[in-house]
């Protein structure tokens, strides 16, 4: 078999497979896929076209060098744009990524305690714990019973209430301090920031004198 070197027709078919995959994926449907009989054309420009059937509208976007892409189809007729398909994809993904970049992901950071811990160990995972309620993150206060220890329970709760106490304003206790085998632990989570509270009115200036009423001459 003759050695067969890729031309542009190679090329225009592995872009047009593509750009179907990329279409199924998102459900877009473009081109020859829109099926509604009639539908409400817009052009490259924002101009709009009217109303065409989709073969008519179809033919001015290759006439461009464009595609006809249906960007809403639960419309009556369904609207379409012609435009540069892949360039559409490419600008829609990039305002998903840029909407999932700005949703905060609440994840659980575990702090662990344990019985023996001194003041200053103390203070420094309290301060843990403060800073990533302070960042929207929950947080896990654990504290492990080792050997005889599990006969001073009260130790290990003492600790953990003193946290919930310490942290104030900054966490909400999710769940209370309970037992799980061996591991004490409690869950708190961001306190939830108070909405701004409408200033109170500025107090209304009391009216001037009244003037005595001039008395009346004989």
């Amino acid at each position: 078999m003759p050695w067969h070197r890729p031309g542009r027709a190679d090329h225009f078919w592995r872009s047009a497979i593509a750009l179907d995959k990329r279409s199924a994926k998102s459900f877009i449907r473009i081109n020859e896929r829109i099926r509604a009989r009639e539908i409400r054309v817009i052009d490259e420009n924002g101009v709009q076209l009217g109303i065409l059937p989709p073969f008519e509208a179809l033919r001015v976007a290759r006439e461009r060098g464009l595609d006809l892409v249906e960007v809403s189809p639960n419309a009556v007729p369904p609207v379409c744009r012609i435009q540069d398909y892949g360039r559409y994809l490419y600008e829609k993904e990039k305002s998903e990524r840029a909407a999932r970049k700005k949703q905060k992901v609440i994840t659980v950071k575990e702090v662990k305690f344990s019985v023996t811990v001194d003041e200053h160990d103390y203070q420094t995972k309290k301060n843990q714990a403060v800073r990533f309620l302070g960042e929207g993150d929950k947080v896990k206060a654990s504290l492990r019973f080792r050997g005889r220890q599990m006969a001073h329970r009260e130790l290990g709760y003492n600790i953990i209430n003193r946290l919930i106490q310490d942290i104030g304003e900054a966490g909400v206790v999710e769940f209370m301090p309970r037992m799980e085998g061996t591991i004490l632990h409690a869950i708190l989570a961001p306190a939830k920031k108070d909405t701004a509270k409408p200033k109170p009115p500025s107090p209304q200036q009391a009216p001037p004198p009244r003037q005595p009423a001039p008395s009346a001459q004989a």
